[in-house]
């Protein structure tokens, strides 16, 4: 069984950073803080012992014990023999402070002695004065003890053991504020994971909770908020649209089935040819509406290869010049217009526009193209009936098909503009349909890629 030593939540992994960070941080402090603090409380207590120890080595009279100074109360003046020729009341009966007989280059030196059962002692030991020892005692060297019991505080390992319980205090202390404050911080994610956790493909209209402020969450929040809101409004249209196939193609599929049914009920009197020609007149239109249908929904779904350099109104160009039959096409294009997008998308966008236009005139349709600010601009018009007001949106929906372009081309699928309008939506531009003398006129703007006044061969 594996066992997971690093914890798997954010919160448990910055704390157990934090507190490996604080830890180590403190531990640091700690250190250096008990060892100055032990340093200065040593270089303090000796300068006392050192004060007292070369006060008494000035002025030394073997008779004459100084009174201790400060929390200096241990003096003891010894011969080179160890004796011991003076101490004061404190240090009285006891044996030597030091064994350390500092030299003659050398007089003053810092000892600490311990002793198993008295502790430990924080003394100076000072060398008497060479012309002091020749006058007292015939040039016997003499030494002088001058010293304190060690402080509580620095005795055995208190300051460490303090250092150290102050160094895991601080940790855990650290430890805990920063589990408070990243279970705050995370707690308005904790409200977005269950919130996203009720919402189904059978419900997006459910949003999660978006904290206020402007920080990383709140932006998390708000993203998902709007994701959701693009994702449902893709379901509906989805959902839409699959109703609206379903419609569509079950009328054409129940008209065969029937001829079939009757062909088969009633062999002598329905005639097969006829049939036959209904049933490839439905098929070609089931085939037309299935073909229209991938279409638009590959350009939905599909990301589209890379887009490339192409003059759009040389475009324009040969595809007027394509239109052989029919009413005849005049068109009126201008320069050239360098656009980004995919050759076969955009003919067929234009191809599409051609067809309908040729469609519904009565004598000819006029095509424009020109360059119209950072735009390139095509029209479209006929000169037929023209399209009401009210319906020039509703022609570019999937599978809307209005009386006359029924009458006009009854095996049409109702997909053509918009699958126009989805192509040119996808190369950022617009497709509208715009107020007319007489006819519908479509017009086609796309943003340009190449700055007024240049020159580009596509």
């Amino acid at each position: 069984m594996a066992v997971h030593l690093r914890p798997r939540s954010i919160r448990g992994r910055f704390t157990l950073g934090a507190g490996i960070l604080a830890l180590i941080v403190f531990a640091l402090l700690a250190a250096g803080f008990v060892t100055t603090f032990r340093t200065k409380a040593l270089d303090h207590v000796f300068r006392d012992t050192q004060s007292v120890a070369t006060g008494w080595a000035g002025s030394v009279n073997p008779g004459d014990v100084p009174s201790p100074a400060a929390d200096v109360d241990l003096l003891q003046l010894v011969d080179s023999s160890g004796k011991v020729v003076g101490a004061s009341a404190a240090a009285e009966g006891m044996p030597p402070l030091s064994k350390v007989r500092p030299p003659v280059n050398a007089r003053i030196q810092d000892v600490t002695e311990c002793r198993p059962a008295g502790g430990c002692v924080l003394l100076t030991a000072v060398r008497v004065p060479p012309l002091t020892s020749r006058v007292l005692w015939q040039d016997e060297p003499h030494f002088i003890y001058a010293g304190r019991a060690e402080p509580p505080i620095l005795a055995g390992y208190r300051l460490e053991f303090i250092g150290a319980g102050a160094t895991l205090l601080a940790s855990a202390l650290t430890a805990w504020v920063t589990w408070w404050l990243v279970g705050r911080t995370l707690r308005p994610v904790a409200a977005i994971r269950a919130r996203t956790a009720e919402i189904s493909v059978s419900d997006l209209s459910l949003r999660v909770p978006q904290p206020p402020g402007y920080d990383e969450i709140a932006q998390l929040a708000r993203t998902s908020n709007e994701t959701l809101a693009r994702l449902e409004e893709a379901v509906e249209q989805q959902r839409y649209f699959a109703s609206v196939v379903s419609h569509e193609l079950r009328s054409p599929v129940a008209g065969l089935r029937i001829r079939l049914e009757e062909a088969l009920m009633y062999p002598g009197e329905v005639e097969p040819r006829a049939t036959f020609e209904a049933a490839l007149t439905t098929t070609k239109r089931l085939q037309a509406i299935i073909d229209d249908v991938l279409t638009l929904a590959h350009l939905r779904t599909v990301a589209p290869a890379e887009p490339v350099l192409l003059d759009l109104n040389a475009l324009v160009r040969d595809e007027v010049a394509a239109r052989v039959h029919g009413p005849p096409v005049h068109a009126d294009i201008a320069g050239e217009a360098v656009v980004l997008g995919h050759h076969i998308q955009l003919a067929g966008v234009l191809n599409n526009l051609l067809v309908n236009a040729q469609r519904h005139a009565e004598s000819r349709v006029e095509v424009t193209a020109r360059r119209s600010g950072d735009q390139a601009v095509v029209t479209v018009t006929d000169d037929g009936d023209g399209i009401a007001p009210d319906d020039r949106e509703r022609v570019f929906e999937p599978f809307v098909r209005l009386a006359d372009g029924c009458r006009r081309d009854p095996g049409g699928s109702g997909l053509g503009l918009a699958i126009c309008r989805t192509i040119v939506t996808g190369h950022d531009g617009t497709l509208q349909i715009e107020d007319s003398p007489k006819g519908a006129r479509f017009v086609l703007r796309l943003p340009l890629n190449q700055p007024e006044g240049t020159s580009t061969t596509v």
